[in-house]
């Protein structure tokens, strides 16, 4: 039974994360009430969304939304950046893995609300100051903790005048890479339960090829309160998860 609840986790949270990111939202509260330690939790995501982002990134690829001449100098940025997220956790002890996720993510989510550009854009994408900062800064937070990764990247290419599926493309290829980084420092550390991570890649791979094709039909002006949205329901979430 748990292993189906993990399916389902994982391609509802993926499903949400591929649109608007937040799908630490669903994913990580829902293991933690199945009673998974917090490492495991955030190992099992790590492992179950580098294969689901790599899956919808190539789905783009291959209809040509998005190039990987264009975009492979992500990959090196976010995967660095994983890697420094994932080893700074492993070597936080478990009881104070909370109150520093809490911080990271208020952080985050105020972060989350700057930038008033919409996703009409049409500019490349492009390495700059702003741009390989952005990706780096993310991917530490991606490999440290991660929800609402997604979301922030989504605002970081908003900003970056990037059209919305090809922003979904290029996030996908970021978080493809952060986590792939992250997941190899808690596969290490030994932190990874595999038979529920299985399922709840199954799941996530499922959900990611789902949400990209709803991604293809959804008009731009939709987006932005989307994300609104999502980091809102973020917010309560850190917040009441300390009251509760």
């Amino acid at each position: 039974m748990e292993l189906i609840v993990m399916f389902f986790i994982g391609f509802c949270a993926t499903t949400l994360g591929t649109l608007a990111g937040g799908g630490g939202l669903i994913s990580l509260p829902a293991m933690l009430l199945l009673g998974m330690p917090v490492h495991s939790a955030i190992g099992a995501s790590k492992v179950s969304n580098t294969f689901s982002s790599f899956s919808s990134f190539f789905y783009l690829i291959k209809k040509k939304k998005i190039t990987l001449k264009e975009s492979i100098w992500i990959v090196p940025i976010s995967l660095v950046g994983g890697v420094t997220g994932g080893f700074i956790a492993s070597n936080i002890p478990e009881e104070h893995m909370y109150v520093v996720v809490s911080v990271l993510l208020v952080f985050a989510f105020i972060t989350s609300f700057i930038g008033k550009k919409g996703f009409n854009g049409q500019g490349p994408l492009e390495m700059n100051k702003k741009s390989i900062a952005g990706l780096y800064g993310i991917g530490i937070y991606d490999g440290l903790f991660g929800p609402g990764q997604g979301t922030l990247m989504l605002f970081l290419f908003s900003s970056l005048n990037i059209a919305y599926i090809r922003s979904v493309g290029f996030v996908r290829l970021a978080t493809f890479s952060s986590c792939f980084g992250a997941a190899i420092t808690y596969i290490v550390a030994g932190d990874i339960i595999w038979p529920l991570t299985i399922a709840l890649l199954l799941g996530s791979v499922t959900g990611a090829q789902t949400g990209v094709r709803i991604a293809e039909k959804l008009k731009p002006d939709y987006v932005k309160p989307i994300l609104r949205a999502v980091t809102v329901l973020l917010i309560i979430q850190i917040v009441s998860s300390q009251f509760f």
